[in-house]
């Protein structure tokens, strides 16, 4: 791993050339909507159910946080509706009801984005405009196309146990190199039609030090290098659970500030996840003395979203 300040600067014309390398526009026609889950099988999903050993399960979500800080300036919005104490007009009967409200995108909300949630050059996955969203909501590639759920194999690539530290510090960068040393360190291999489970400790961090500023005005984070796509790329991996959002904070692409979301969702139609968290996952992989297991993601069914918040679940 790599601080980025001693890394060379990535131009955006050298960026583009990676952006084109990793397209998979076409590649399952001109309407496809699942992107890299394509390679997610009804084979591949009976091999995951065939890990399923002990039947332990284990969320990989962070609770939903209503406490604004410095990396949640949107905070989910949560109260009450109706108590207990409500005389409905039942008798003894009672309901309590609550209201939540979010902009589940951001560092603190476990979301799943939809393809059409990135643009770039004026385009989303597969070369649809980015026209297609619209105030009222995306008219196409929204996260309904995800409704039927997402069953696969998860690998968990675990960089802090592979160098020996509880969290990666802000501003060091994962090369394609890195991830195949944590491969070879855990006894495992991204495959085809893999589920990705990417961790840096951003989480464990944030318990132990507090919420810091994860964007360019603050510490930034640990994230990708760009080139680290390739890998996934060549090995057709179906899906990114990480525990940040993948990005090196600040970038050193040029002119570009978030390069990895581009290249996964625009260019690669990867399904991909954000600000989930692996600490009781890392607990359960030791005892259960493995680092493959069922992964199952079940967004919303929320028509026109960009996204949707979730409760990923690994089971053994």
């Amino acid at each position: 791993m790599a601080l980025i300040s001693n890394h060379p600067k990535i131009s955006i014309e050298e960026f583009d050339r990676l952006f084109e390398t990793l397209k998979n526009w076409g590649k399952w026609g001109a309407d496809d909507v699942m992107g890299t889950l394509n390679y997610i099988t009804p084979d591949k999903v009976h091999a995951a159910a065939a890990l399923v050993k002990s039947g332990r399960s284990v969320s990989m979500a962070i609770p939903i946080n209503t406490l604004a800080g410095p990396d949640n300036p949107n905070p989910a919005i949560h109260y009450m509706n109706t108590t207990h104490d409500i005389d409905i007009g039942c008798g003894e009967l009672r309901f309590a009801t609550d209201f939540l409200a979010m902009q589940f995108h951001g560092d603190c909300h476990t979301h799943i984005d939809a393809l059409c949630h990135i643009a770039y050059k004026g385009q989303l996955y597969n070369g649809r405009p980015a026209g297609l969203v619209t105030a009222r909501g995306a008219l196409g590639l929204d996260i309904t196309d995800y409704a039927q759920g997402i069953v696969g194999k998860g690998v968990l690539i675990d960089m802090p146990r592979l160098r020996g530290v509880k969290w990666l510090e802000p501003g060091e960068a994962i090369t394609r190199e890195d991830i195949e040393a944590a491969e070879a360190a855990q006894g495992v291999r991204l495959s085809e039609g893999d589920i990705m489970v990417f961790r840096t400790g951003h989480h464990r961090r944030r318990l132990e030090l507090g919420a810091w500023d994860a964007g360019y005005s603050g510490e930034g984070r640990a994230g990708l290098d760009p080139y680290a796509l390739t890998l996934l790329h060549e090995r057709k991996v179906a899906a990114f659970l990480p525990d940040g959002d993948g990005e090196l904070v600040p970038s050193y692409v040029e002119g570009l500030e978030y390069p990895i979301h581009p290249l996964q969702v625009t260019a690669m139609g990867m399904c991909v996840a954000d600000s989930l968290q692996f600490e009781e996952l890392v607990r359960v992989c030791n005892e259960e003395k493995r680092f493959e297991f069922m992964v199952v993601i079940a967004p919303l069914r929320l028509p026109k979203a960009t996204g949707s918040p979730f409760n990923p679940i690994a089971v053994f």
